[in-house]
């Protein structure tokens, strides 16, 4: 495995102590990859929040992969709501067509038991674990954990145990209501990725990266020691790994997987004593991972010195930092984005909008805000300031923000600044029905992130910087002018701003909402009155679709049949007022309504009642 170093800047100002960034970079070059197979557990979410869209969105995704594997590939399948069902145990991949049937006959129903579906699957993997498979298990949820072990921390404990024994964990959260700090925790502890999978039509690309990453890896257990030399301090790490603080300043970082033929990156910021002129080494460097060579595992290992060059103003002038300013600049985006989530939720609002602010002026200090890039960077990261100052941090804007952090800090540029909510700064807009002299502009969904590019004639086909906080896909917008860039590579939006809807069009932004679709138990726009009667269950309207509604479930209680909420956001283990006449065992309904009865510890089913028939 090879080693390079690049620090912020060659050669560092002498007789100055300071703090400076490092770039350190381990690379697994393999000439003639051979791809190790694959023991994978889906594991799949079918409680009743996941029922229509969602639920058949995720299937057809799994199937998708299933389709990508080989007959070499061992895959297990487990569904779970209350109850945890192994669909498929552990079996090579030599009937496709019959895994995808099972697949197919996955119904929604009742709350999310997360725990015993994830344990499950660890436990189909375990059976067939060896070092020549790539042993994962993939778990995908919408929800929250309400059912079995419900504790973050020790499902995140969990995590990294099994890690330890060699299977890794890789989570997806689906849609508005997951628990991104449980399912980004498991995946961190477990060494493996997270996705946040923000619209129904994200499930298929999304499996296919993480498929694509299981096929490309070359080394796995990459554990780096950092012993600082001398007087140097290690003041942050600004990559993704879990840390483990070490006597003397030394640290012991997990670095997780290496994939064939790229860099993996480790950024990090140094505390230094003034030098002297001259050459100095500031941190030893060791290494061991577990590599593919010639088709078997083998333990590696290696070391480096970090070294640096103290020289006169002149010198430091004259010096290239040789493109690691972009990188280093991608590691701390992402970690200052963490940290700001962090204060936020311990309500130090102003703390966390000044970091996000610093953050801006030294990169416009820096000239980075003319790439591209770093300019969306800079109108995304100005967005979530704004959002966190106004203390309107919502639940989709808090996961973005999560997972643009969690992708930035792995380094993965296809995924970082990803992000679709439509905040109300969209809906505020001014409104004309014609585009006169101004410049007509739309916005469109590529790859999970909201981009514009222009319709007006006589541009070029460029990427166009434009306030993240408008932003809205499928919206028309007339700008005074468009101004190109300093290298000419992209146009930034000039003058006042409206949005365009001509006459007899359709307007993407009416009736819709902004800050995610999370439902409260009570609303006042709803009907409160009582759930309508009906004589028998055959008497009920159905429906396939959802909507606002929340969805209800009957299930046995001893001699009993009780209704409880299974959509998330209620308490699956309050009574509830429902009509007797139409109660029937694993059945469910949708409810216009839920509210809190007046004793504040169980809930009136109310307005219309339906019977949700899922679609096939």
């Amino acid at each position: 495995m090879q080693i390079t170093q690049q620090p912020t800047s060659p050669v560092l100002l002498e007789n100055l102590a300071d703090s400076t960034s490092l770039l350190l970079s381990f690379r697994e070059d393999v000439p003639n990859p051979q791809r190790r197979p694959l023991n994978v557990a889906l594991v799949i979410d079918r409680s009743g929040s996941m029922a229509g869209a969602p639920l058949k969105h995720a299937l057809k995704a799994a199937a998708d992969f299933v389709d990508r594997l080989t007959a070499e590939d061992r895959l297990s399948v487990v569904v779970y709501d209350d109850v945890v069902n192994t669909l498929l145990d552990a079996t090579l991949v030599t009937d496709k067509e019959a895994i995808k049937a099972l697949l197919k006959s996955v119904r929604a129903g009742g709350i999310t038991n997360l725990s015993g579906g994830w344990l499950r699957g660890c436990e189909l993997v375990a059976k067939h674990k060896t070092d020549k498979h790539v042993n994962r298990v993939l778990l995908l949820t919408d929800g929250q954990a309400n059912h079995g072990i419900t504790n973050s921390e020790v499902l995140i404990a969990t995590a990294g145990k099994k890690a330890e024994e060699g299977i890794t964990t890789t989570t997806l959260g689906f849609g508005a209501h997951f628990e991104e700090d449980l399912l980004i925790g498991m995946a961190r502890a477990a060494g493996g990725n997270f996705y946040f999978i923000q619209s129904l039509d994200d499930a298929a690309d999304v499996f296919g990266i993480e498929l694509d990453s299981l096929k490309a890896i070359a080394a796995q257990n990459l554990t780096v020691t950092l012993t600082p030399i001398g007087q140097a301090q290690i003041a942050d790490v600004l990559s993704l790994a879990r840390v483990e603080p070490q006597d003397g300043g030394r640290l012991v970082l997990q670095l997780g997987d290496v994939h064939e033929n790229e860099d993996k990156l480790l950024g990090l910021q140094l505390r230094l004593p003034a030098l002297p002129t001259g050459s100095h080494q500031l941190l030893h460097v060791a290494y061991r991972a577990d590599a593919i060579r010639a088709g078997s595992i083998e333990a590696i290992a290696g070391e480096h010195i970090v070294q640096i060059t103290a020289g006169s103003i002149e010198a430091v002038a004259a010096a290239t930092d040789g493109g690691v300013t972009m990188d280093l600049a991608r590691l701390r985006i992402a970690r200052d984005k963490e940290h700001a989530v962090d204060m936020a939720d311990a309500g130090q609002y102003a703390e966390a909008e000044a970091l996000l602010k610093q953050l801006v002026a030294d990169l416009t200090a820096k000239g980075l805000h003319e790439h591209f890039e770093i300019a969306e960077e800079i109108d995304q990261i100005n967005h979530y300031a704004q959002r966190i100052a106004s203390r309107h941090l919502d639940n989709e804007s808090r996961k973005e923000l999560r997972d643009q952090a969690f992708q930035g800090r792995r380094a993965r540029v296809d995924l970082s600044g990803r992000g679709v909510s439509v905040d109300q700064a969209a809906h505020a807009l001014p409104v004309v029905t014609e585009a006169g002299s101004g410049v007509e502009l739309v916005c469109f969904r590529e790859g999970g992130k909201l981009r514009v590019r222009v319709l007006s004639p006589g541009y070029d086909d460029l990427n166009i910087q434009f306030p993240r906080a408008i932003r809205a896909e499928g919206a028309h917008y007339i700008v005074e002018e468009l101004e190109r860039s300093t290298d000419g590579t992209f146009y930034r939006a000039k003058g006042n701003i409206t949005r365009l809807v001509r006459p007899g069009e359709t307007d993407p932004l009416a009736g819709g909402h902004y800050g995610g679709s999370s439902r409260s138990r009570s609303t006042s726009s709803a009907s409160s009155r009582p759930a309508k009667p009906a004589t028998t269950l055959a008497d009920l309207e159905e429906t396939d679709t959802i909507g606002s509604g929340v969805l209800i479930q009957c299930v046995k209680d001893g001699s009993k049949l009780r209704a409880r909420v299974v959509s998330d956001g209620f308490d699956p283990n309050w009574n509830m007022r429902f009509p007797r006449g139409i109660r029937d065992e694993s059945t469910l309904f949708v409810v216009e309504q839920v509210n809190t009865a007046p004793d504040g510890k169980s809930y009136i089913a109310s307005g219309d009642i339906k019977k949700f028939v899922q679609a096939t």
